[in-house]
């Protein structure tokens, strides 16, 4: 897989100091990554689960402007917590839940070198952690240690995701099968949400995949 801007702190930092300045004026949220479409199935996904109830702890790991947790706290869920390396993505976030009145905890925090105290939210454990992109761009970063990132990414997952526990994945850099491979030391797979296809040269396929793993 090359490598990206897409997978550096500085890209995020420099669009969400944008994003921040736009919605101080226009009250415009920003982008939203893989499209409103990619948090509802989420979301519908975690409203029909029997696994998942409205005071079941989530984590929105890479939480950006934190769209995938207001949505959520509209649709009723009460435990809801985001992290993310970009200190204005959490301050946009933090601006538009206080905005909408709702009650979202965030932090800001890289996953990769969470230096966190205890009893933080990157310290506890969740019944569901989502992830919306993250993962994606840690894989397209150019620094050589790509490989090792992944794996502080992984070992971060065991930490904060309960055993039993979910962990909801969208990515349009993997696919299933090569998530699976990655993920199955400590996940099994739960269910693929699906999404929509295209066809191009005879063959279909997705533009993204989303995967809901299950903690060992």
């Amino acid at each position: 897989m090359s490598s990206s801007r897409l997978g550096t702190k500085e890209y995020w930092d420099e669009n969400f100091t944008k994003d921040l300045s736009i919605y101080s004026e226009t009250k415009d949220v920003g982008e939203i990554w893989f499209g409103e479409e990619s948090i509802e199935r989420v979301a519908d996904w975690l409203d029909d689960s029997d696994q998942v109830t409205n005071d079941s702890s989530v984590l929105d790991i890479g939480c950006g402007n934190g769209m995938m947790l207001v949505e959520l706290a509209r649709r009723g869920y009460k435990n809801l917590f985001g992290t993310d390396y970009s200190e204005n993505a959490v301050h946009l976030a933090k601006l538009i839940a206080e905005e909408q009145h709702l009650f979202i905890t965030y932090e800001v925090c890289d996953i990769l070198k969470d230096g966190s105290p205890e009893g933080s939210p990157s310290r506890q454990q969740y019944d569901v952690c989502l992830d919306k992109g993250t993962y994606d761009a840690i894989s397209l970063n150019p620094d050589n240690s790509r490989q090792l990132q992944r794996s502080r990414y992984l070992a971060s997952l065991q930490r904060v995701v309960k055993h039993n526990g979910l962990f909801i994945i969208t990515s349009c850099n993997w696919t299933k099968d090569e998530l699976l491979e990655q993920f199955k030391q400590d996940f099994c797979h739960l269910h693929t949400i699906p999404t929509p296809s295209f066809q191009f040269g005879g063959r279909t396929g997705s533009k993204e995949t989303v995967l809901v793993l299950q903690r060992l």
